[in-house]
């Protein structure tokens, strides 16, 4: 066939849901990028600096929910509210991108409130499990020498705090959940990836992005990202995978406000 009157051949694209496998790709890569993958540099850049800093892991601080404007609660609340919300905006984009591929949006990993009774309460016994036995391999992992302190929280007490505090977690989870495993694995099983390989790459990111509280922080999440990954295979829905991880960092910011120099077991750094 004579092509110099149409130009060049076009080659054959494969599409994947709708959309050129390359786009697929580059898609994945931005939304990690806007994301936690972006965490993932930023905690080990922050891990680099701490091991390189005189003195001990566990003589140094990790601190969540610090205050964004001392002194002045009105304008830290409306920074604390800003930080919250534009955080969700990958999730935002996800539920774009998944009704863009007319799958249904949010749905299409299960993340809706459809369920919300079994979502709550198979997210409850994940919390109890996972939570008891991250807060004694936090304390292992201190102790040894592996682990930063970990400070949940030093906002101010004003009346704001503890629903921020909550908002803070549930915030964690939709953005934790919805991009590293449900939107993650949709697209690697787009992509070809094994379940083992698409596995394990969810399990690393989310290790990778908790660097900055140190060698425990990195191998408590991502044994917990294993154990995410496999009963996000067997129940087809994030929606317990969020409450269940809202519910561990609720524990833990709101109990770290009311119990900090109180017991004498909880580090404060």
């Amino acid at each position: 066939m004579d092509t110099s009157a149409t130009g060049p051949a076009v080659e054959s694209v494969e599409e994947i849901g709708g959309q050129p496998r390359r786009l697929l790709v580059m898609e994945t890569v931005l939304v990690l990028a806007v994301s936690l993958g972006a965490s993932a540099v930023s905690a080990l850049i922050s891990f680099i600096g701490s091991v390189t800093r005189p003195g001990g892991l566990k003589d140094q601080a990790a601190r969540l929910n610090t205050s964004a404007a001392p002194g002045r609660p009105w304008l830290d609340l409306a920074w604390q509210l800003f930080g919250i919300t534009t955080s969700l905006v990958p999730v935002a984009l996800v539920a774009y991108f998944l009704l863009r591929e007319r799958a249904g949006g949010l749905r299409a990993i299960g993340c809706d409130l459809s369920r919300q009774a079994s979502d709550l309460g198979r997210g409850a016994l994940v919390a109890a499990g996972i939570g008891g036995s991250g807060l004694l391999l936090y304390l292992g992992a201190r102790a040894s020498g592996a682990n930063l302190t970990v400070v949940p929280e030093s906002l101010p007490d004003i009346w704001w705090k503890l629903p921020v505090l909550v908002l803070s977690a549930i915030q964690n989870s939709l953005l934790e959940e919805v991009v590293v495993v449900g939107y993650l694995l949709r697209r690697l099983g787009q992509l070809g990836w094994t379940p083992a390989a698409s596995l394990a790459a969810s399990a690393l990111l989310r290790g990778s992005y908790h660097l900055y509280q140190g060698i425990g922080g990195f191998a408590g999440n991502a044994v917990m990202g294993v154990i995410f990954v496999l009963l996000y295979r067997r129940w087809g829905r994030v929606g317990p995978l969020v409450a269940a991880h809202a519910l561990i960092d609720i524990v833990a910011f709101v109990g770290y406000a009311l119990l900090a120099g109180k017991v004498d077991w909880l580090p404060t750094g």
